[in-house]
């Protein structure tokens, strides 16, 4: 028996793996309906755009714990056995946004040291037609056309295995943009780096505004 309460394990299990353009997943309420709520009543207080790391926040709640199961080796290794790889072994760099800048969504591939990259979204409706919802792309220029448009509500879950060819990005939206983002990384270095490295530019932005 799983010991995921807030993940439903179903769901994710069912989201269909595509091939093409490359490797993804796109899945919907994966979460627990009964946990909803809850959750959007402990997302945390962010107010600064952009992502911020786990360390960067105050968790409480059932948020904490749906953090702690996206973090867990049992939800790894669940992920791990969809897309034909180990992620138990890696090291997990989990990330909250909150607030959505226009300068955010330039399309890109993640870099070399992420293995897989996880989003989960937490918006209760989403109208902007096009804007901020994420795109997986063909290369790395264009919008259009698209393989696969993901909706940024509650509970729809995206995850893409790092390719030279993963390209994805979604048009610019300024607003409310609830998501959690947890990359498995090649090694632990890189984990260290990458949160240094989020924090250098946090505090950059709260110098310059922006």
């Amino acid at each position: 028996m799983s010991a995921l309460s807030i993940l439903d394990v179903q769901a994710i299990r069912a989201a269909p793996l595509s091939r093409e353009p490359y490797l993804h997943t796109l899945g919907s309420n994966v979460l627990n309906r009964e946990a909803i709520d809850e959750i959007r009543r402990d997302f945390p207080e962010i107010g600064k755009p952009g992502y911020l790391t786990v360390d960067e926040v105050s968790l409480k709640g059932r948020f904490k714990a749906l953090i702690d199961e996206l973090e867990s080796d049992e939800f790894s290794r669940i992920l791990g056995e969809k897309f034909g790889i180990d992620l138990v072994g890696c090291p997990r760099l989990t990330t909250i946004m909150k607030r959505s800048q226009l300068k955010y969504g330039a399309i890109h591939t993640d870099g070399p040291s992420k293995v897989l990259t996880l989003l989960v979204y937490m918006n209760d409706a989403w109208d902007a037609p096009a804007a901020g919802r994420l795109r997986v792309l063909y290369d790395g220029k264009n919008f259009e056309p698209f393989a696969v448009e993901v909706p940024p509500t509650m509970g729809t879950m995206f995850a893409f295995l790092r390719a030279d060819n993963s390209w994805h990005g979604h048009e610019p939206f300024e607003g409310e943009r609830r998501v959690v983002q947890v990359a498995w990384l090649k090694d632990a270095s890189e984990l260290e780096r990458k949160r240094k490295r989020n924090r250098t530019a946090q505090f950059l932005k709260g110098i310059f505004g922006r």
